[in-house]
């Protein structure tokens, strides 16, 4: 079995996950990869009514002095809501993603993250997060579409040659 094949297998699930620890999308994922040096290394548990992560940027996602780079607040935002696919049982990406940067989200602070669908119209998934910090005070919101594909969209990625 190829690396796309495999990783297709493990992102299509029939049934939407328990709750419970989420596996990575793969291990060179860039937002839950243990084996990226560069990626968050997110660790997502499936709840009741979508996922959630409790996670601590470091010095490697370093912005301004002490805070964390936007960007990389949005990139752990959008692999969250890759996590819902889990819960879904279907392949899709992101079509769009807003995020709201309430207050600055400081390095080396624990932050929980929680993610849910919204609603669904035909292919499209309408989601919503929060980041929070310790006392409950949301730091960042975000909302994204996501469209369910097929499987073609990403063999696109595997074209040999590439």
């Amino acid at each position: 079995m190829s690396a796309l094949e495999a990783w297709i297998r493990s992102m299509s699930r029939p049934e939407p996950s328990a709750e419970g620890r989420l596996p990575s999308h793969s291990p060179t994922c860039a937002g839950c990869g243990t084996e990226n040096p560069a990626g968050l290394a997110l660790k997502v548990d499936a709840t009741e009514v979508g996922v959630r992560a409790v996670h601590r940027f470091d010095h490697r996602q370093e912005g301004a002095p002490g805070i964390t780079h936007g960007g990389l607040v949005a990139a752990a935002f959008d692999d969250l809501f890759g996590f819902l696919l889990y819960r879904v049982g279907e392949l899709a990406v992101t079509r769009s993603l807003t995020v709201e940067y309430l207050r600055p989200v400081l390095l080396r602070t624990d932050y929980e993250f929680s993610a849910h669908v919204r609603d669904r119209s035909g292919r499209r998934l309408h989601v919503e997060a929060a980041a929070l910090d310790a006392d409950g005070n949301p730091v960042a919101t975000a909302h994204a579409t996501f469209v369910v594909v097929d499987v073609e969209h990403f063999e696109q990625g595997n074209i040999a040659g590439r």
